[in-house]
Order: structure tokens, then sequence, then C-alpha cells
């Protein structure tokens, strides 16, 4: 997912250009303002930590990109190129480091297992949607 703030700073198409040079395939892609249940239902799993409101209010500050994204490896492949969640800690030429302002603002959301994948990836489209 491309956040934001990454978004509103124009960087959406940097984003897209550095997925597709590390060999990704976009398989779905979506272009969406999230409603505040949308977001709420989708970091659900973080209702019961204190930044969950700060994230939902975030999400919901402007429009995303959803996408699913096809690799070998492909979770620890872009967990890799996205780096750290904290764009200072995170190592050079990644998303986060080109892109991100800060651990709130960090440009993108990059699923951490192939579970979570395949759940994130449902949330957002159905099966007529993915190529």
């Amino acid at each position: 997912m491309i956040k934001p703030d990454a978004v509103a700073n124009g960087h959406a198409g940097k984003i897209i250009d550095h997925i597709i040079t590390a060999g990704f395939q976009i398989k779905a892609m979506k272009y969406i303002h999230l409603t505040e249940e949308q977001a709420g239902a989708f970091y659900e799993v973080h209702k019961e930590r204190p930044f969950y409101a700060d994230l939902v209010s975030f999400m919901i500050s402007g429009p995303i990109f959803a996408a699913i994204l096809e690799k070998d490896n492909a979770v620890a492949d872009f967990r890799t190129i996205i780096g750290a969640t904290d764009p200072q800690k995170a190592d050079a030429g990644t998303i986060r480091n080109l892109y991100a302002k800060s651990i709130d603002a960090n440009a993108v959301h990059g699923s951490d297992s192939d579970e979570n994948a395949a759940i994130e990836g449902s949330f957002f489209f159905t099966a007529a949607e993915i190529f």
C-alpha cells in the first residue's frame, strides 16, 4: 500500500517504478480514499495499541494505492526494498529512506507474512480484480 503521505507528496509513481524495477509484478492496484470504518477494519489487529486512533486518522487523511504484488519470496523481498519503519534507520535507497518523512508518515505498508498478505489483499480486491 502506498500511504496518504507519499501520495500527497507526489511520490506514488516513483514508488511504483521502484517496485517494478525490483522485479515485482503488479497483479492488482486500486486508488482509494479509505473511510474511517475501512481503515479501522484494516488495522483492527492494532485496536488495543496506543497508536491505533492516530493511525486510522492518518490513513483516512488522503487517498492511497492498494496493490497486490507477485514475485518469488515476495513478502521478504518487499520488506527489504521498503526498509525499516523509521526512515532514519532505513537503508539507503529503500523506499522509506527515499520517500518517508517519519515513523508515522512512512510512505508504504507491506505485509509481514504470506498469510497476512492474503488477508490484506482480499480486504481490497475480489478474485475477479486480480490478474
